[in-house]
């Protein structure tokens, strides 16, 4: 990075069940108007912005921005699935980083509907095609939602290779829902044991119940990006610091390996963390709090192994160790994560990254991890994406 980039403000709303939820711009512009008056600055001093939502009409980033304020600035929309809002704010990072701004603002929203994700288009073909025609010739006709279908046979793959059992994943699902009692920005604060997980609905047998796949959200997050010199310039706070970042796609033979674990993302995760690692100087040992993208909790388990958490094969003794959270080795998604926080697309990369500020600058509250100096954010989207952040406290 050709200049030290950092978070001079952050927002974001309560996240809500669909049809609860005021409009996507709405949301949208609250957390805008959260994220300029957390860093003290009007928005007339933004120079570009980047909007990410996953589902919508071409420049709903202007509605959403225009009601905040209409300044001729460059805004950009962006959409790359499920790591849609952390692009958003790779996209912010660079911009200043390159000495194009100095001031730089991402947003990112979401207006869901209930139930499984579906397209609006059926005269064409859908990005993940290839990716649902291999896992279908892997496992035979399963009749489940594709998302589903994915992340579960990566989760299968995992018991079968390693004899990972059902309950650790359900494990990882009750400690989000311990973590997220304590974000009052969370969707479902709940407690709910292991147990609890177990006798729930069963979506695939012997595989996956209801909560360990996290629920469609609405919601909106933003953060406020500066160079240091317009920081120190302008009196603004420089605590939190950008301090490596990578984005990744799919590597060539990722669709050939019929490994459904390397179908839903562990390549990029592992070559995206490796790069923010390197330009950060630093490794997995040295970080304090985590936000993965636990969209179900099998893909948790296995990002900690893609981000070096804890070696292959190693993630279900992670959690039977309680490594994964206050206490262990990285607590891990402490605003409850996507299973318990919610997961509205486009905004969850920025609500990573104002869980992940709040926590370097020592605001988190009842969720606060004790000395918390080096954060890491990993977020993913199938077809693909995925976005590693490593942030410190300057």
């Amino acid at each position: 990075m050709s200049d030290k980039v950092f978070i001079a403000g952050v927002g974001m709303i309560p996240f809500m069940k669909p049809g609860t939820s005021p409009h996507y711009h709405v949301m949208a512009a609250q957390a805008i108007t959260e994220a300029l008056e957390d860093a003290g600055l009007a928005y007339e001093k933004v120079q570009q912005a980047f909007a990410g939502y996953v589902s919508g009409n071409s420049t709903c980033g202007q509605k959403a921005i225009y009601r905040v304020g209409m300044t001729g600035i460059p805004i950009f929309n962006v959409n790359n699935n499920c790591a849609t809002g952390s692009t958003a704010l790779f996209l912010a990072r660079q911009a200043v980083a390159s000495g194009v701004c100095e001031v730089a603002l991402a947003v990112g929203f979401e207006q869901m509907t209930p139930g499984a994700i579906s397209t609006p288009w059926t005269d064409r073909p859908v990005p993940l095609e290839d990716f649902n025609a291999t896992i279908e010739e892997v496992l035979g006709t399963i009749d489940i939602p594709p998302a589903l279908r994915l992340f579960g046979a990566a989760g299968l793959t995992h018991m079968k290779k390693y004899g990972t059992r059902m309950e650790t994943f359900a494990a990882i699902r009750a400690k989000a829902s311990r973590h997220a009692a304590n974000n009052p920005k969370a969707v479902f604060k709940s407690v709910v044991s292991v147990e609890d997980v177990m006798k729930q609905k069963v979506m695939w047998p012997g595989v996956m119940t209801r909560s360990m796949a996290c629920p469609p959200t609405c919601g909106a997050a933003a953060a406020i990006v500066v160079s240091e010199a317009f920081a120190k310039k302008n009196g603004l706070r420089n605590d939190v610091k950008i301090a490596g970042q990578a984005i990744t796609t799919d590597p060539a033979g990722v669709i050939e390996s019929k490994n459904p674990i390397q179908l839903v993302g562990w390549d990029m995760a592992r070559a995206a963390a490796q790069q923010a690692y390197e330009q950060a100087g630093i490794g997995p040992q040295d970080i304090d709090v985590v936000e993965l993208h636990d969209c179900f909790a099998h893909n948790e388990l296995i990002s900690y192994e893609a981000l070096g958490l804890c070696g292959e094969g190693e993630g279900e003794k992670f959690v039977l160790d309680g490594d994964n959270t206050y206490g262990g080795k990285y607590v891990t998604n402490p605003s409850g994560g996507l299973l318990s926080k919610g997961h509205p697309l486009g905004a969850t990369g920025l609500a990573q990254c104002y869980e992940l500020t709040l926590q370097l600058r020592g605001q988190a509250r009842e969720r606060q991890v004790n000395g918390a100096r080096i954060a890491l954010q990993h977020n993913l989207g199938l077809g693909g994406a995925c976005v590693v952040t490593v942030y410190q406290k300057n």
